[in-house]
Order: structure tokens, then C-alpha cells, then sequence
């Protein structure tokens, strides 16, 4: 039996300071809530209309071939809805969804108050909303991209497509790859960091694994696509020829960036959802998950491999015949820790010997089941290449596709509703409606796109807008458009069910229904639970027979609130030992404001309206600034105590801060992306070397010592600083200043060194000078933050202990070097080492 830390009646009062601390603004201040139930509920119903809108979408394409040579739509028309389609539910629905879950379920489940960036959340929503609605907009003005989801070039640059639909996909949803990545951030943070003490990683939830696992993925996989839209772009609206390949680019780099992103993402939106399975199925038959180390390790596993068959989708671009056997092994690999997780399940559910409840969560639960396997199996068979080549753009993939997506994803999804909805709401679903929408769902589901495998093989190809009688496609694309709008009756029945039942509650919700075993089902309020408990098994409410009565009477840590603000326990990496306590900011309106304008920024920049866009860019940074200034408060006086006599230091920095560590998360993106960037670079040399110039052509070797020499010394300088404020001295301007000044000198050497490579006259002068601007990038934001740094030292808020702020800049600002240094030898090493 685990000792409470605080056995005696709590003092009166508690509970209500925290209600007043924790409570929802109240007026036009609502919409600024930070806190992570209201969020992620309203994260979770964005992300459900986006997918509502694009089903809407689909249904017009299925009316358009449910008969031959349909004049309902046009081409045009046609090639929009198809890419809208399937840009709002890959970039609209599918992330944002799962993303959404894990910030709403995850605070509870890990037993925290809330994610360590609140602020952050609410900055990736309100970009998420605001801009997803602005770019789904533009398909009623008629300039939505028509490209397709994937926007191969040369079909989407500037001579096959002008105008500003393929603008509106390749910059409006920047800021939906921006809120994906804040919101990894929050996620790796928060699971790592803000975990209840005694909740070691082998006794986590298997729900944040995934989400861990997720936000992993994010991190390496997305800058891979930020990348590409941005090459692109800058080929559109600059004629830089990354693609062109008269120029010495080529259009096949696109493909192997965007499927370095997309294949994996496959995996992102699936593995969250395995996740909710592998919570809910053991609920189910009231036993543990079996083969749980097994299945965390699958997670892991399955990230692993799929970021090694990207070319699953490439094998008709003529890859070489040793790179297509290796993916063809990756591709066929995958399905192995995919396997594991889906064995576990069954077991856990044979484990329970017959006493699973066949309730909505059950029947969406084995609906996944048997859709997913069937398109894994799919999978499997168009990972055999010569298979490929004969299925490859036919409607056999388009089956494939949605038997892995929706029976992956959009089934676990809708038994995630089913099952938490009693967490966040005062009422549970109907389960007479529940089996109406299952039953739709499921059938519709089949219906559809069962037939879609024999329409691709029978010689359909995807992406046409319309075909001749007589193929023998006439019946089966009828009968799909059937089970499309099957389908679409599940949703609407699953809309009037949540209608009628769904009531927010913030402190009286319906309750454990399920008898589950993890922490997100104490009972909560706003400020999640009573106190935070010490958990000693992944079944919490199962092994501590009396844990939700102690943890409402909060007779374990953190019952009220000691500073008198918001707080959560910071506890460490591996073991869940508490290490500090972390205050936590109140709502306000600079997140939402720097979301709007961010929003704003990438949107007025799509069409081209550069100074109002400028003045959105800047509007928005002087947004995150106004946050940020209050997120480094003076350190307490002395530890403060969170019950049971045990006192925690209520200010820490360097690497136990979780800013820290949230930097740290950052910088692997921006490795990412740059080691995108010099992937580019390489592969463009291998496409056409000879139109690279000769050793003897490139800048002189003064330009990369002087620039390397510039840029250590600016590492020198802010190490000074760093001396400078561990002794106690104040005066670190100078070695700022100096520090700033050699950076952007280095940045400005390599700027000069490339004047003789103009980026519009070849894809060699195109690929350094990106490789220059991304330098130039991080140098601004390295200015940003010392100036910021400055600002803070000036007002007296920066000093040897208060130094959160310093500590992130001069992270920051090392790295920029390493990344600047390893440019330099790529750029003017690697051609002389060739020559």
C-alpha cells in the first residue's frame, strides 16, 4: 500500500481556489481559455468539421462517377474538389484529430494538470482554425488547389499551373505544419516531463506512447514537407529550378521529399489511434493489456521503419533495381510491428473469456480490426513492385488507401468518441444511435470501397473526372457512391446523437461508465484532479482500490495552490521523480493574437499582398514576444511545499527546465529540415553533376575560413556572456552585441561568396542559396531572441539565477553555429573534395 502524503482533512477553501484559479474567462474572454480540456474539445470539433467539409467534397466526386460520362462537374471543378478532398483530411482532419485527443486527454491520463505549454496549445488551435477555414474558403472564390493532394511539379509550377491555387496549398497550410509542430512540442514535453509521480515509462498509459511515439514522427517527418512547399514556392514565385530540369533540377526530388513526409504520416495519424485501441480494448474485458512492452516497442518500431519506404510510392519513377528491393523489404517489414500490436489485441480480448460487452466502442473497435487488416494485406500486396506496376494510379490504390486510413484511423477515432465522451461531458451517446452509426458506417464503408479494388483492376485510373461506357465500370462505381452516402448517413446520425447528448462539463461529468483503470477517469474538474497521486501500476483505479476517493479528499500532492497562481509538478524523464514546481500562465489574448496573424501572414502572402502580410508577420512575433515576456518569473523566496513535507524549488533552469527542453524539441525540427535541405543539395548533384561548376570556379578558400572563423568567435562571445552571468555580473550587452555582429558577418561572407551563382540561372545557384537563406533564417531568429535577452537584462529580470530566458537564447544561438559550420562544409568542401 502506497503511505498518503497527506492523510489528514485538507483545509477548506482549497477546492474552491483552485475552481477560481482554473475557471474558464468569462464574456469576450472565453475565446481566450488556455486550459487543455476546453482546447482539446474545441481542437477535437475543428478538426471533426474539416472532416464533415471534406466528406461533403467526396460525395460530390462519387455523384460526379456514380454514372459514365456525368456532365455534373467540369475538370476543374472536379481537380479542385479532388484536392481539396484531400488536403483537408490529410492536413485538416487527420493530424489536427489525433493531435487534439492527446492534448485533451493527456494532462488527465498522465495525471498533470495540464500540458507544460498551455499557451502553445492555444496558439496551434486558433492558427489551425482560423487559417484551415480561410483556406478551405477559397474554393467558393475559385482558387483552390487543383494539383492534387501530393502537388507533383512540373504540373504545379508556374507554366502548367498560374494563378493561385497551387499558391493557396503550398503556403496556406504553413500554418497548419506550424501548429503540428507546436503542438509535438507540447506533446514530447508534457509526456516526458509532467507525468504524476511514480509513473515511470514503463508504467505510462499505452495512449501516450502513441502520442510520444506521434509527436516523434512530427518532428523528423514534417520539416520534410515545409521544405518542399518552400522549394517550390520559391520556383513559382522567384524561378529558382529546384524541379526543372533543362536547369539541372528535378521534379522526382518533390517525390522523394514529400513521401519522406507522407508515407511516415501514414503511421502518424495510425499510431495514436492504435493507441486509443489498446486503451479501450482492455477496458472492454476489465483485464490488462497483454504483450504491453511488446506493444510499445511496436510503436517504435513501426516510426522506425517508415521512414524507410518512402519509395513505396515511387517504384514507377524508375528508382534503381537494388533501391527498389530494399523498400520493397522496408514496405514489407512494417507489417510486422503493425502485426504485433494487432495480436495483443486479440489476445487481450480472448484474455477476457467471453466477457466483452458488445457496446459502440466494441463495434468500432472490431469494425478497425477487420478493416485495417484487410488493408494491410492490400499494403502488403503492393509492396511486391511488379504487382505495383500494374496497380499503381488505378482505383485499386484509392481502396488501399481508404481501407488503411478510415479503417486505421476514422473507426478507432469514432471509438474514442463512444468512450470518452463521458470524460468530457455530462451525458454518455446513446448506444441505440451508436449502433446506427457503427452500422452505417461499417457497411457504407465496405460498400464503397470494396469495389474500388476491382474497378483498379479491372483498368480504372484515379484522378479522372469522368469515363466512357462500356468498360465494365458503370456498376461498380454506382454501387460505390451507394455506400458513399451510406456512409455519410452514419455521420449525420453520429451529429444529431451528439447533439442531443454532448453537455461540457467542467466538474460533473458522467463519470467512469467504463470502469477503467488510468488516471483520466478521476474524478476532475477544471483544474484536472484534486491532487496528483502516486501511481504504482499502469491500472491505477484498478490496483488502488480507494485512489479516486483519496485523490478528491487531496490527500496526495499538490491539493491547492501554494503560489497562489497555476501549477503542475515537473517530474523526471525516466522515473517520475518530482523535481520542481512548475507555474503555469493564466489565459490572455497575445497566443491568439500571434495565431491570427500567423494565420494572417502565410495567407495574404499567398496572394501576393507582401506588406500587409509583413506587417501580419510582424504583428504576430511581437505577439509571442508579449507572451513569452511572462513566462520567466522571479524565482520564490524558498522551495515551496506540495504536501506531505516535501518541498520543491519553484524555478529551475538550464537542462531541468522543461523550456529547455521545449528548445531542444525545436532544434531537432530545424535539424530536420536543414538535413532536408542538404539531402536536396546531394541529390541535385548526383541528377546532373556536370552542371555544377569546377573546383576551380568556386569562391575562393578565404570566404569559408573567414566565415567559419566569424562564427566560432560568435559562439566565443556568447560563452563570455554565459561566464559573465554565472559570476554573478550583469554586464553581458557588450559580448551580446559583439556576438550578434560576427553572426550576421558570417551570414553576410557567404552571401558574397555566392554573388557569382545567381539561384534563377541554375539548380546549383538555387540549392546554395538556399542553404545561405536558411543561415540567414536562424540567424534573425538568434537576433530576435538576444535582443529579447537584452530587453529582460535591462529590466532587471535577467541575473545568475533567473536566467531561463539567456539559457534558451544561448542554445539557441550554439546551434545556429554548428548548423552554419556544417553548411560551410558541405557547400564549399564537398565540390573540392569531388574535384
Amino acid at each position: 500500500m502506497t503511505t498518503l502524503p497527506n492523510p489528514a482533512p485538507r483545509p477548506e477553501g482549497e477546492v474552491d481556489e483552485l475552481r477560481r484559479l482554473w475557471s474558464r474567462p468569462r464574456g469576450i474572454r472565453c475565446i481566450t481559455v488556455i486550459n487543455n480540456n476546453y482546447i482539446g474539445i474545441m481542437y477535437v470539433g475543428a478538426a471533426f468539421l474539416f472532416f464533415v467539409l471534406a466528406g461533403i467534397l467526396a460525395l460530390l466526386m462519387r455523384v460526379q462517377l456514380a454514372v459514365p460520362e456525368n456532365d455534373f462537374l467540369g475538370p476543374d471543378r472536379y481537380n479542385q474538389l479532388f484536392t481539396m478532398h484531400g488536403t483537408v483530411m490529410m492536413f485538416l482532419f487527420a493530424v489536427p484529430a489525433v493531435e487534439a485527443m492527446g492534448i485533451l486527454l493527456l494532462p488527465n491520463m498522465l495525471g498533470a494538470r495540464d500540458l507544460p505549454f498551455p499557451r502553445l496549445s492555444a496558439y496551434a488551435f486558433w492558427a489551425y482554425l482560423v487559417g484551415g477555414l480561410v483556406f478551405f474558403a477559397s474554393i467558393f472564390k475559385g482558387w483552390a488547389p487543383d494539383g492534387g493532394w501530393f502537388m507533383n511539379p512540373p504540373l504545379t509550377n508556374e507554366t502548367y499551373s498560374p494563378g493561385y491555387n497551387a499558391d493557396f496549398w503550398l503556403l496556406g497550410i504553413g500554418f497548419i505544419e506550424i501548429s503540428a509542430i507546436a503542438g509535438a512540442v507540447e506533446i514530447v514535453v508534457g509526456v516526458l516531463r509532467t507525468r504524476a509521480p511514480g509513473m515511470t515509462l514503463g508504467r505510462m498509459p499505452i495512449f501516450a506512447w502513441a502520442m510520444l511515439v506521434f509527436a516523434v514522427m512530427i518532428i523528423f517527418a514534417f520539416p520534410a514537407v515545409i521544405l518542399a512547399t518552400a522549394l517550390l514556392e520559391l520556383e513559382r514565385a522567384f524561378h529558382w529550378p529546384f524541379f526543372v530540369a533543362e536547369l539541372g533540377g528535378d521534379p522526382l526530388l518533390w517525390q522523394h521529399l514529400f513521401w519522406f513526409f507522407g508515407h511516415p504520416e501514414v503511421y502518424i495519424i495510425f499510431l495514436p489511434a492504435a493507441g486509443m485501441v489498446s486503451m479501450i480494448v482492455p477496458t472492454l474485458v476489465q483485464a490488462p493489456l497483454v504483450g504491453y512492452r511488446y506493444v510499445a516497442l511496436a510503436l517504435a518500431a513501426t516510426a522506425f521503419l517508415s521512414f524507410g519506404l518512402w519509395v513505396h510510392h515511387m517504384f514507377a519513377t524508375g528508382i534503381p533495381q537494388l533501391s527498389l528491393s530494399f523498400f520493397q523489404a522496408a514496405s514489407m517489414a512494417v507489417a510486422i510491428p503493425a502485426g504485433v500490436q494487432v495480436f495483443a489485441w486479440i489476445a487481450t480480448l480472448a484474455h477476457g473469456r467471453g466477457r466483452v460487452k458488445m457496446t459502440t466502442p466494441a463495434l468500432f473497435v472490431l469494425g478497425f480490426l477487420f478493416t485495417f487488416v484487410l488493408g494491410g494485406l492490400t499494403g502488403v500486396m503492393v509492396a511486391v513492385i511488379p504487382f505495383d506496376w500494374q496497380a499503381h494510379d488505378s482505383y485499386f490504390i484509392v481502396a488501399h488507401l481508404h481501407y488503411v486510413l478510415i479503417g486505421g484511423m476514422v473507426f478507432p477515432l469514432f471509438a474514442g468518441f463512444y468512450y470518452w465522451m463521458p470524460y468530457t461531458s455530462r451525458h454518455r451517446l446513446s448506444e441505440r444511435l451508436g449502433r446506427w452509426v457503427f452500422g452505417l458506417m461499417f457497411v457504407g464503408f465496405n460498400i464503397a470501397f470494396f469495389p474500388m479494388h476491382i474497378t483498379g483492376l479491372a483498368g480504372m485510373p484515379r484522378r479522372v473526372y469522368t469515363y466512357a461506357a462500356g468498360y465494365g465500370w458503370d456498376a461498380l462505381n454506382f454501387v460505390s457512391t451507394v455506400g458513399a452516402f451510406l456512409i455519410a448517413a452514419g455521420v449525420l446520425v453520429f451529429i444529431v446523437d451528439v447533439a442531443r447528448k454532448f453537455r461540457m462539463a467542467s466538474e460533473d461529468n458522467a463519470g467512469n461508465v467504463w470502469n477503467a483503470g488510468t488516471l483520466e477517469w478521476l474524478p476532475n474538474g477544471n483544474y484536472s484532479s484534486r491532487s496528483i497521486p502516486i501511481v504504482t501500476s499502469r491500472e491505477p483505479l484498478w490496483d488502488q482500490p480507494n485512489l479516486a476517493a483519496d485523490v478528491e479528499a487531496g490527500h496526495y500532492y499538490l491539493p491547492g495552490a501554494p503560489t497562489g497562481g497555476r501549477e503542475t509538478i515537473v517530474t523526471s524523464a525516466l522515473d517520475a521523480r518530482p523535481e520542481f514546481l512548475l507555474r503555469m500562465p493564466m489565459p490572455g489574448w497575445a497566443p491568439l493574437v500571434a495565431a491570427w496573424f500567423t494565420a494572417a501572414f502565410f495567407l495574404l502572402l499567398t496572394v501576393k499582398l507582401v506588406v500587409p502580410a509583413a506587417v501580419c508577420g510582424v504583428i504576430a512575433i511581437a505577439g509571442m514576444l508579449h507572451w513569452a515576456w511572462a513566462l520567466d518569473p522571479a524565482p520564490p523566496a524558498a522551495p515551496i511545499e506540495i504536501g506531505g513535507g516535501i518541498h520543491l524549488p519553484a524555478y529551475l533552469s538550464g537542462p531541468r527546465s522543461q523550456s529547455w527542453w521545449g528548445v531542444v524539441v525545436l532544434l531537432l525540427v530545424s535539424a530536420a529540415l536543414y538535413g532536408c535541405a542538404v539531402f536536396s543539395y546531394l541529390y541535385l548533384w548526383t541528377v546532373a553533376p556536370w552542371t555544377w561548376p569546377a573546383p576551380a570556379q568556386l569562391p575562393g578558400l578565404a570566404y569559408p575560413f573567414a566565415e567559419a572563423l566569424l562564427l566560432g568567435a560568435s559562439s566565443l562571445a556568447v560563452g563570455l556572456a554565459n561566464r559573465r552571468l554565472s559570476a554573478g555580473q550583469r554586464r553581458i550587452g557588450a559580448p551580446l552585441v559583439a556576438g550578434l555582429l560576427l553572426l550576421v558577418a558570417a551570414v553576410a561572407v557567404e552571401v558574397c561568396a555566392q554573388r557569382d551563382f545567381p539561384p534563377a540561372a541554375s539548380a546549383y545557384g538555387a540549392i546554395v542559396w538556399l542553404l545561405a537563406s536558411l543561415a540567414g533564417f536562424q540567424a534573425f531568429v538568434v537576433v530576435t531572441m538576444a535582443v529579447f535577452t537584452l530587453a529582460r537584462a535591462a529590466s532587471g529580470k535577467l541575473d545568475r539565477v533567473r536566467r531561463v530566458t539567456f539559457d534558451n537564447a544561448r542554445l539557441f544561438w550554439h546551434y545556429t553555429v554548428g548548423q552554419s559550420l556544417v553548411g560551410v562544409a558541405v557547400v564549399h568542401g564537398f565540390p573540392r573534395m569531388l574535384g
